[in-house]
């Protein structure tokens, strides 16, 4: 405990999203806090965008997920793109910040803790090598790894692969994004004993019209999965 207090002492807590100190580890100060859009209340049970109104424990949808087929069976997220939340999804994303997978992942357990896990997997969403090649690691799969930690669920981080290199989807309609994917991302062969006959969680930071989610859902189904969830540390929300 003396080391403990000495470590403390030199290497205070610090705020993930700032270099504010903090009285615990892996926390936002009180300034970020308030800046932070965390999602709760009623949402959407496909997509975990926010909705307006009260939650009385009905299963609703938003009008994207009423009109688009969806090829996963609900989602979650944690954040609204915005703000500290974006800040966090960019730093994980593009800003070497790995260290933030762990507090977020957190976050990301939390927020599905009512959720069965038994025959289940989670997976990541794939990247294509040349992008993992520059940025060094998946998002993705570090946050599946630090939730599989946590939830005590087996991960399998190259479940799909992600062969077609797309281009950036930033600033693309939902129609191109949906274009660009088509066909971009398949089961792994070597992987599908791991995924067939099991439920799998996708892993992925941001959701923003969903194209990614599901054509790596429609991988996970053609791997043999039995049913397919989405987790995202953050959503893109309209009118934010």
């Amino acid at each position: 405990m003396r080391l403990q207090s000495v470590i403390r002492a030199i290497y205070p807590p610090q705020c993930v999203a700032c270099d504010a100190q903090t009285e615990d580890d892996f926390g936002l100060c009180a300034a970020c806090w308030r800046d932070t859009q965390f999602i709760g209340g009623l949402v959407c049970d496909t997509c975990g965008t926010p909705l307006p109104g009260e939650d009385h424990g009905e299963l609703v949808q938003c009008d994207d997920c009423m009109t688009i087929a969806r090829p996963w069976s609900r989602g979650r997220a944690v954040l609204v793109y915005t703000g500290v939340g974006r800040r966090l999804v960019l730093g994980l994303k593009h800003g070497d910040r790995t260290d933030l997978a762990r507090p977020v992942a957190r976050w990301m357990a939390q927020k599905i803790a009512d959720w069965p896990v038994l025959d289940t997997v989670i997976a990541p969403v794939p990247l294509h090598w040349v992008r993992v090649a520059r940025r060094r690691y998946n998002q993705s799969a570090l946050l599946a790894q630090e939730m599989g930690k946590l939830m005590k669920t087996p991960v399998c981080t190259d479940a799909l692969l992600r062969p077609k290199r797309t281009n950036a989807l930033v600033g693309h309609s939902r129609d191109a994004r949906f274009a660009e994917l088509s066909g971009a991302i398949v089961p792994n062969p070597k992987r599908v004993d791991q995924i067939a006959g099991k439920a799998v969680i996708l892993i992925d930071d941001v959701m923003t019209s969903g194209a990614t989610l599901a054509a790596s859902a429609e991988a996970a189904k053609a791997a043999g999965a039995t049913n397919v969830s989405i987790v995202t540390l953050a959503r893109v929300v309209k009118d934010v």
